[in-house]
């Protein structure tokens, strides 16, 4: 009877739930049951007894996350630009030569390639990837532009007078 309803209820809430208010949910369900309520909920929803015993730690420290957050802050690796703060130097002193776009202008871009830019970084020492050079350039102000012919509608009557 218990399994039953240990699974109906886990059957309706599983897809709402997120890692975190899933070790809550299983957590409060298992301390509901008292002795064997852990075994008794992880047979029933194939959780581990150690995610619904982590879940218990957080339950009875009453700790809180911030609105928004889904785990502690801190977690993750470490941003490859914090921990080397030359390679932002080197990126910018790549492009700045090479950079389109007025100087005071808050909009400014390049056209060399994000890849060309990583390999060039690479022979310095720096471990980047393209991707990486394309968020480093976004978040310094810089505009990726791609080469590409513009084609015009009409044509000038006199194109030698065009150009004189």
């Amino acid at each position: 009877m218990e399994l039953a309803v240990v699974l109906a209820k886990y059957a309706s809430l599983a897809p709402e739930l997120t890692e975190r208010s899933r070790r809550y949910w299983a957590a409060t369900d298992a301390l509901s049951f008292g002795h064997g309520g852990i075994g008794l909920v992880a047979r029933t929803t194939g959780l581990s007894r150690s995610t619904i015993s982590r879940g218990l730690k957080e339950v009875r420290s009453g700790e809180r996350l911030e609105p928004g957050r889904l785990r502690r802050p801190g977690g993750g690796r470490t941003p490859t630009a914090r921990k080397n703060p030359q390679l932002l130097t080197n990126l910018e002193a790549l492009v700045e030569p090479t950079a389109s776009g007025r100087p005071q202008s808050i909009v400014r871009w390049t056209s060399r390639s994000t890849r060309r830019l990583a390999r060039e970084l690479q022979t310095l020492g720096q471990d980047v990837s393209s991707h990486l050079v394309a968020d480093l350039l976004h978040a310094v102000g810089y505009s990726l532009q791609l080469t590409q012919k513009i084609r015009e509608e009409t044509t000038h009557p006199d194109p030698d007078a065009q150009f004189r």
